[in-house]
């Protein structure tokens, strides 16, 4: 049997942080020798990328990227184009797909809600992009059940569920650490306003006694900096981006993760965090699957909800311990050999569907 040929439309550079192309790299470097697996790439790639059998790494220019892509899209011999972004290159690509009567499966990810111009940070020309190029996949898939429903009520469109994952041999906890003098609470995130990087402050000037970390860049870290300074937060630190094993350490050293997010998908930092073995903090706006809510962490439908779990893990030792240890167990189910076995089942039945209907 000829292998399965999987396009995956993403970088398989080692160094990038952006958590879809990291999701993509997790998922190809773990397909088994059914898939032969092309990616693209900028600078060094990921190792177990170029150690895996049967991959093909496709180097881009700095510049004019979107013709190198667009002849692969068009020429390359795959059968499926996986991780489907929303690019020029891809909104190209889709536009002469009629034409030619192509027949390769298109397969695109909803990894978040759907109603996208309820967040102000979010161009319409991006919004516009999106709706022509991932939107226009033959199959998409939601990274949970709140972003199937969501992806249905405002679009129409049918998706299945396929789980974000996490390394859960890569982030692990360190239950034999000493206990911190100060309860040390983490948020991990991309500084934007919905995410809630805001109220990270707010619970520093609440709990003065505790240390609050805050992990990410953004649009919001000039304000989030100045208003530490002239509030004289002296119990907040602001590391900027970091990389995957220095942010391991974050969550080890951690205690508590609050991520106060208001509009998601299936964030893989709570997972990572989980993975780690802290108790989670979480809204419930998008119903985290991820997170058991009163058993291995609170959800919250407020800020003074989050602050009030947040003010019973910080005098609870045990409790933290208990909830952890439920995070910790909670994340195995996520990890992504798990799902990646479930992306291969997927790309099975698509292609033998494809063969049987031609």
């Amino acid at each position: 049997m000829n292998p399965i040929r999987i396009l995956v439309d993403s970088l398989a550079d080692a160094d990038l942080l952006n958590a879809q192309m990291g999701n993509a790299r997790e998922i190809a470097s773990r397909l088994d020798q059914r898939f032969h697996v092309s990616t693209f790439m900028l600078r060094s790639p990921d190792t177990r990328l170029v150690q895996r059998p049967g991959t093909r790494l496709i180097q881009l220019p700095n510049r004019r990227q979107t013709l190198t892509i667009l002849n692969e899209f068009v020429w390359g011999k795959h059968d499926i184009l996986f991780y489907l972004k929303a690019s020029p290159a891809a909104r190209i690509y889709l536009a002469l797909r009629p034409k030619w009567l192509d027949k390769r499966i298109v397969v695109g990810l909803m990894e978040s809600q759907s109603d996208t111009w309820n967040e102000p940070t979010i161009s319409p020309d991006a919004i516009r992009l999106w709706e022509k190029t991932i939107l226009r996949s033959d199959f998409l898939f939601s990274n949970s059940q709140a972003v199937r429903e969501n992806l249905s009520k405002e679009y129409g469109r049918a998706s299945e569920v396929v789980p974000t994952g996490v390394d859960a041999k890569f982030f692990t906890p360190d239950w034999d650490r000493p206990p911190n003098a100060k309860v040390r609470v983490l948020f991990v995130g991309s500084l934007r306003p919905f995410k809630g990087p805001q109220l990270l402050l707010q619970a520093a000037s609440s709990f003065p006694a505790a240390e609050f970390v805050i992990v990410g860049d953004g649009i919001m870290a000039t304000e989030l900096q100045a208003r530490v300074r002239d509030q004289r937060l002296t119990n907040v630190t602001l590391t900027g981006s970091l990389s995957s094993t220095a942010l391991r350490e974050q969550y080890r050293r951690a205690d508590i993760f609050l991520f106060p997010s208001r509009w998601e998908g299936s964030p893989k930092v709570i997972l990572e965090a989980s993975a780690c073995g802290l108790p989670i903090l979480a809204r419930r706006d998008y119903r985290p699957e991820t997170v058991i809510d009163g058993k291995s962490g609170y959800l919250g439908g407020s800020d003074a909800e989050l602050l009030d779990n947040l003010g019973k893990l910080m005098e609870n030792p045990e409790l933290r311990r208990t909830m952890g240890w439920a995070a910790r167990a909670h994340s195995e189910k996520f990890d992504w050999g798990r799902i990646t076995r479930m992306w291969e089942q997927v790309f099975l039945e698509l292609v033998a569907r494809r063969k049987a209907a031609s």
